[in-house]
């Protein structure tokens, strides 16, 4: 068994360890059948018997799982023992013939646990295979971002964000209540759970807007770099972000709206 891409030393002596020992379980067993010669194409069928499991004689063969690949086998890896279990289903590819020897299952468990010697090189294999699988999944896992975040506590009055300074941070108001000021002219509001700062941090300019405490409020800070990946990495983040700005543009609205009649009024009038 091999990982996609790079691996560590000792996943490399591991993978080599545990190569060896199908051909210990299966010394002195008959095939249940001739050899199986696989093609490409073949692969891609239901060719697997839930009674059987193959011994590899000629590879490689790569592992799949909902299309993604998890891992290569070889020359003397064993597949199938785990087919007849409720498991998530394995596919199987290459870009050439494999050629696989097919042995009854149930006759091979029984040579496997014969002897404390093969119960142990059996319960060594699984263990190693699973340690392996483990390995491949966690490859597939995107990693999770620990962001350097930290709160702070902000007294009613003081400035959270100041109008014209760089984006370094994006914050959450966890606590209170603040509100939006451009040039001296209250804007908006700011609520508890809203999500500020983003914008600037998007559009790599200095902040449009100051944010000022209403209330004592308790704000998390979160470095740009890893607001921008907790976007990736968690929807949630994402959705509250879309939320905060639809409500924005939405008050936004209503104040053109309102300004706009404001100025026709007169000349109505007149």
């Amino acid at each position: 068994m091999y990982l996609i891409g790079d691996q560590p030393p000792y996943v490399d002596q591991l993978r080599q360890t545990l190569q060896a020992i199908p051909a210990q379980l299966l010394s002195g067993m008959a095939p249940s059948r001739q050899p199986l010669q696989l093609s490409p194409a073949a692969l891609l069928q239901d060719w697997m018997r839930n009674d059987e499991v193959y011994l590899i004689q000629r590879g490689p063969l790569r592992v799949v799982l909902d299309q993604r690949a998890l891992f290569q086998l070889d020359e003397g890896d064993l597949i199938g023992l785990g087919r007849p279990l409720d498991l998530p289903t394995l596919n199987y590819e290459s870009e050439a013939d494999v050629l696989v020897q097919p042995y009854d299952r149930e006759a091979f468990l029984t040579a496997a646990t014969a002897t404390p010697a093969q119960r142990d090189a059996l319960l060594r294999y699984m263990l190693g295979q699973q340690s392996l699988l483990a390995q491949a999944l966690i490859r597939l896992k995107p990693p999770v971002t620990q962001p350097a975040t930290g709160f702070r506590r902000y007294a009613a009055g003081e400035v959270i964000i100041r109008q014209g300074d760089s984006a370094e941070h994006v914050f959450v108001i966890t606590e209170g209540h603040a509100e939006a000021w451009v040039d001296g002219c209250k804007v908006g509001e700011v609520c508890q759970d809203e999500i500020v700062g983003a914008l600037a941090v998007f559009t790599h300019t200095p902040r449009t807007a100051s944010v000022i405490a209403k209330t004592s409020c308790a704000v998390l800070v979160i470095p740009q770099d890893q607001f921008v990946s907790l976007m990736e990495t968690t929807p949630r983040i994402a959705h509250s972000l879309i939320e905060n700005m639809a409500r924005h543009i939405n008050t936004l609205n209503k104040e053109v709206t309102r300004l706009r009649s404001a100025a026709e009024q007169p000349s109505a009038s007149n």
